[in-house]
């Protein structure tokens, strides 16, 4: 008796990181089908500023999310206790995000961050075709620049928010935690 409930543990243990690994890729394929179509049909007959505010809501999404995904991983979770004791709206949920900082580190900066990365790469495909259609060239410089900058903007707004994400974690667990309490009803 005791045999089988050994390894039906050890079988769960192994399962685990496989069912999640399987959960991850699924939620990356979904989410990605939607930002990447939500990009297309914004972009459809749009001028360069609504491509630029695209690109810009794209990059700022990446790295909102990589930073909640970095405070998740260095907060303690001993403020939301006290908070959760005096029933503050979103402590709960923030202590949720807590209890499962590696799964929710892994899906805003693994799943949500890389992925906007990827759609703001081609919404900045798009910029520089536009470019270049209403400059009628077909300069590398122009791809060049644009790929430079996106790439910049994301790294750099990435190292910003980090160091702020570690110093500033309990607010930003906070604030995550308050903005998920918006959703539910209890």
């Amino acid at each position: 008796m005791k045999q089988s409930q050994t390894k039906k543990a050890e079988k769960k243990k192994t399962a685990g990181p496989y069912q999640w690994a399987l959960t991850v890729f699924c939620m990356a394929v979904g989410l990605s089908a939607v930002l990447s179509l939500a990009s297309e049909t914004m972009m459809e007959g749009t001028g360069m500023a609504v491509a630029l505010l695209i690109l810009t809501l794209f990059i700022g999404l990446g790295i909102v999310f990589d930073v909640i995904g970095v405070a998740v991983t260095a907060a303690d979770a001993r403020p939301f206790h006290s908070m959760a004791a005096h029933k503050e709206k979103g402590a709960k949920e923030a202590l949720s995000l807590l209890k499962n900082a590696s799964h929710v580190s892994s899906v805003c900066n693994d799943v949500v961050g890389d992925i906007c990365g990827i759609v703001s790469g081609s919404t900045g495909a798009v910029i520089v075709a536009q470019l270049q259609r209403s400059l009628d060239t077909r300069s590398v410089l122009i791809s060049a620049g644009i790929t430079a900058l996106v790439s910049g903007l994301t790294i750099g707004g990435k190292a910003l928010g980090k160091t702020f994400a570690i110093k500033q974690s309990t607010k930003v667990v906070y604030w995550a935690g308050c903005f998920l309490h918006l959703f539910h009803r209890s």
